[in-house]
């Protein structure tokens, strides 16, 4: 019998004809997609004290808010459905809806947004991730589909816990509405779900924001602080600003599309704006973010 050399298929003999042996298959590396990338960061989301902070706060902020509101003498009545949050239960969402949309929504998406890929800068773990296979745009679209469903987790938990605060602690009375038309308390609820779905829109917008800082300034602080900024710039201009045009095309504009559900005959023309801003500002910083990491060389850091 003839010994091969290495590298060889070594023949069997079946009946004095010498048969070929099959090559073994050869196996390629499966590359990591995006859905994998997604998985990876939603555990590390999970393992992080600010996303859980944050968590718990949309959880206990707004029932310990209904508590403290519901002991003071004086309401805040200089804001929308203020002055109802002791005697109207479905208020109390409302309220936390305006306040939010003006200060928490823009932070806490940044909280993780800004910090999605500037993490990686801070600890130089650009090289190792992406020699383990996935590809930039996956390790984009993973990062930045983690960060958009934490915005959809703590938008949820916010209005499932100001609703549930307010009717529990305050009770289940019908909504005088911003044309003062009384709304029963059932068709009132279902219009309070829906005014806190209009604000995801523009929540992914900020989110997207915070995703464009989180690439550009490749710095967590930079990429959380900017969204509250350029939000509060937005707001400043639309309390000022006398250009209406102007106002339509800001971020924080489609916040307060849902006051034309408040009313007898509801007013539509708001929520489309709304969402064509937010569509556009989402759209516009994702391109920008993922062309710049494409194009980014990690050789050069």
């Amino acid at each position: 019998m003839t010994m091969t050399e290495p590298g060889e298929v070594t023949p069997r003999v079946d009946g004095g004809r010498a048969l070929r042996m099959p090559d073994a298959p050869v196996r390629t590396p499966r590359r990591t997609g995006a859905g994998t990338v997604y998985r990876w960061e939603l555990e590390k989301l999970t393992a992080q004290w600010r996303a859980r902070i944050a968590v718990l706060a949309c959880l206990l902020g707004p029932p310990v808010a209904t508590l403290v509101l519901g002991t003071q003498q004086q309401t805040p009545s200089d804001t929308l459905f203020g002055r109802w949050v002791q005697v109207v239960g479905l208020a109390v969402p409302l309220l936390v809806l305006s306040f939010a949309a003006q200060y928490a929504i823009p932070l806490l998406t940044g909280l993780v947004a800004g910090d999605v890929f500037a993490s990686e800068d801070h600890y130089g773990t650009w090289k190792t991730i992406l020699t383990r296979g996935p590809g930039r745009s996956a390790i984009f679209w993973g990062k930045t589909l983690a960060a958009g469903t934490y915005t959809v987790v703590i938008l949820a938990l916010l209005a499932v816990s100001s609703t549930v605060s307010g009717l529990l602690i305050v009770g289940r009375q019908p909504v005088v509405g911003l044309d003062g038309t009384s709304i029963p308390a059932g068709r009132a609820t279902v219009l309070v779900l829906l005014a806190w779905a209009t604000a995801l829109a523009p929540a992914l917008g900020f989110t997207a924001l915070g995703v464009l800082f989180s690439v550009l300034t490749r710095n967590g602080p930079a990429g959380i602080i900017g969204p509250v900024v350029v939000g509060g710039l937005m707001q400043v201009y639309g309390f000022v600003g006398s250009v209406t045009a102007v106002r339509m095309c800001l971020l924080t504009t489609p916040f307060d599309a849902w006051h034309g559900l408040l009313v007898g005959r509801p007013y539509y023309p708001p929520l489309v704006h709304g969402l064509i801003a937010s569509a556009v500002y989402t759209v516009v910083c994702l391109t920008v973010a993922v062309t710049v990491l494409r194009r980014r060389d990690f050789d050069q850091g």
